[in-house]
């Protein structure tokens, strides 16, 4: 597993582009790695939902809830599937559209200098092993492609929109997830 620059692709995810991304502001470091946790329709997995809504293509007639979030423009860079799939939906060069309004260290705006990777999952029930090493080899590569990431930021969704978000939720081991970035 390699990131291919300058493209900023990981070589062993399938890559789906999105329209819902554009550049970063210029002289922008990327410094930060957003988790997050997703499920469409809430609580059910294995479909090809988070795929569609992400590249703006979520059939608002396939579920109720699906009418409120279809008219949405959101993106992440990676997607980690509970099987460990990697779906790779933006260049990590490139600004994707994952954290909304958000506020982190004294700065707004944190879509303009992080990388946002979705989990498969929801705030209650546990994430899969293989969520959490994958998510570990991803973010070691990124900490050595973009080395301003240091641990301490390497954040949930919750920590930079509080009272807005609570992903990646309380079910998300951060423990266990610094034990395999140690290795």
């Amino acid at each position: 597993m390699a990131i291919q620059l300058p493209a900023g692709l990981l070589s062993t995810a399938r890559y789906v582009a999105s329209p819902h991304c554009d550049e970063r502001p210029t002289q922008e470091v990327i410094d930060m790695i957003v988790v997050h946790g997703i499920s469409l329709p809430p609580n059910e997995f294995a479909n090809d939902c988070i795929e569609a809504f992400f590249r703006g293509e979520l059939d608002s007639t396939a579920h109720p809830y699906f009418v409120t979030i279809a008219h949405l423009k959101v993106s992440a860079h990676l997607l980690i599937k509970r099987t460990g799939e990697m779906v790779q939906f933006v260049p990590f060069a490139a600004r994707a559209w994952h954290a909304g309004q958000s506020y982190f260290q004294g700065r707004e705006r944190c879509n303009d200098f992080s990388i946002g990777i979705e989990l498969e999952g929801t705030d209650e029930l546990p994430y899969e092993p293989i969520q959490y090493e994958k998510l570990a080899y991803v973010v070691q590569l990124l900490q050595q492609t973009y080395p301003a990431i240091t641990r301490e930021r390497v954040v949930g969704h919750a920590d930079i929109a509080p009272g807005r978000k609570t992903d990646p939720g309380p079910s998300f081991d951060w423990h266990f997830l610094d034990c395999l970035l140690v290795r």
